[in-house]
C-alpha cells in the first residue's frame, strides 16, 4: 500500500459473528486487489468476535478495528463503518458472506471504466449454506443499467427481494447523497432506491459474491416486526407499528430529496406509487387494520 489513502474502503459491521467471521476476513484480506482499508465496527459483541478482529488487525495493517461500548443496533453500526472510512469507492461486507479472490480486482476495474452516472457495480451472486456448501445461484430480476431515474426506481420496487446490490461496490460521493441506513426495518430497500434515483447499477458477469443463507440471518433469527425493529435500533421494538407504510413514506421522501427536475420527480412519484401499492397492498392493508384495531381497543 502507498502512503496515500487507499482508493477502496470496506466496511464490516458485526455483532457476535464468531462462527463465520474468520472465514469472511480471510476472503477479504486474500484479494488479488490489495490497495484497500478494512474498517470493522464491533457492536459490543459478547463472543470471540473481539479477539478475532484484534488478531486480524495485528496481522494486517489494512485492518482497523472499532468497538462500541454497547450494542447500538445494526443501522448505527452499518453507518459507522462508512463514516469512519475514506476511500472513493466503498463496499459493505457482511461477517458471514464470502467473496472470490478476484472480486475487488474485477469490480474496481469496472467502476474505474464506467462513466460517473454509474453509482454501483456488483457481481453475480451464488448462495452458500451455513456450512459453506453451494445452495444455488440468485440474481435480482431488476435491471438498473439504463433508463431514467423513474424507470430504475420502478424496476427496483417491483423486483427487489434479497437486495444483493447493497453489497456491491459504490461511489462514495453517491452514498454521501443518501441518508444511508435508516433505523427501521427494511431500510436497505430505501437506500437502494436513493442510489437508483442517483444513477445506474451495472453487473460484472461473474459469480464473485457468495451470500450465506443460515438460521442466524437477521430476518430468520428475528421473525416478529418488533424483533426486527430491535435489531435495527435497540428500544424501537416497543413502539414500532408498521413496516410497509413506513417504507412507503420513506420512498416518497427519497424521491423528494433526489436531485431531479420537478418533472422528473413527478414522473418518479407517478411510477413508484402504483408499483408499490400493487406489490405491497395486502401487507399495508393488514397493518392499517391492525392499527385501527389497536386504537379501538385502546
Amino acid at each position: 500500500m502507498s502512503d496515500a489513502a487507499p482508493p477502496v474502503s470496506i466496511g464490516l459491521p458485526v455483532y457476535n459473528g464468531e462462527r463465520y467471521l474468520e472465514t469472511s476476513l480471510a476472503a477479504i484480506l486474500g484479494q488479488t486487489f490489495t490497495d484497500f482499508e478494512l474498517v470493522i465496527a464491533d457492536n459490543a459483541s459478547t463472543d470471540a468476535t473481539e479477539e478475532l478482529c484484534r488478531a486480524a488487525a495485528a496481522r494486517d495493517s489494512r485492518v482497523r478495528y472499532l468497538r462500541a461500548d454497547e450494542n447500538r443496533g445494526a443501522a448505527w453500526n452499518f453507518n459507522r463503518v462508512f463514516h469512519e472510512s475514506s476511500g472513493r469507492y466503498f463496499r459493505w461486507a457482511a461477517y458471514d458472506d464470502l467473496v472470490a479472490e478476484t472480486y475487488f480486482e474485477r469490480l474496481v476495474a469496472a467502476l474505474d471504466a464506467s462513466p460517473d452516472d454509474v453509482v454501483l457495480v456488483q457481481s453475480l451472486t451464488s448462495l452458500i449454506d451455513e456450512d459453506g456448501l453451494p445452495a444455488g445461484d440468485y440474481d435480482e430480476q431488476f435491471d438498473l443499467s439504463y433508463g431514467s431515474a423513474a424507470h430504475r426506481l420502478g424496476d427496483l420496487v417491483r423486483h427487489v427481494v434479497m437486495g444483493n446490490a447493497l453489497f456491491g461496490l459504490m461511489r462514495r460521493d453517491a452514498l454521501d447523497c443518501t441518508r444511508l441506513h435508516g433505523a427501521y426495518p427494511s431500510s436497505d430497500y430505501v437506500l437502494l432506491a436513493e442510489l437508483a434515483l442517483l444513477g445506474r447499477f451495472v453487473y460484472v458477469p461473474e459469480r464473485l459474491f457468495l451470500r450465506r443463507i443460515h438460521p442466524a440471518m437477521s430476518r430468520r433469527a428475528n421473525r416478529k416486526l418488533s424483533e426486527v425493529a430491535e435489531f435495527f435500533e435497540p428500544g424501537a421494538g416497543r413502539t414500532v407499528r408498521s413496516e410497509f407504510w413506513r417504507l412507503f413514506g420513506e420512498h416518497l421522501i427519497a424521491i423528494k430529496r433526489a436531485p431531479l427536475s420537478a418533472r422528473a420527480r413527478a414522473h418518479a412519484t407517478a411510477v413508484f406509487v402504483p408499483f408499490w401499492l400493487m406489490r405491497h397492498r395486502r401487507k399495508m392493508t393488514a397493518e392499517f387494520l391492525a392499527a385501527a384495531d389497536l386504537r379501538h381497543r385502546g
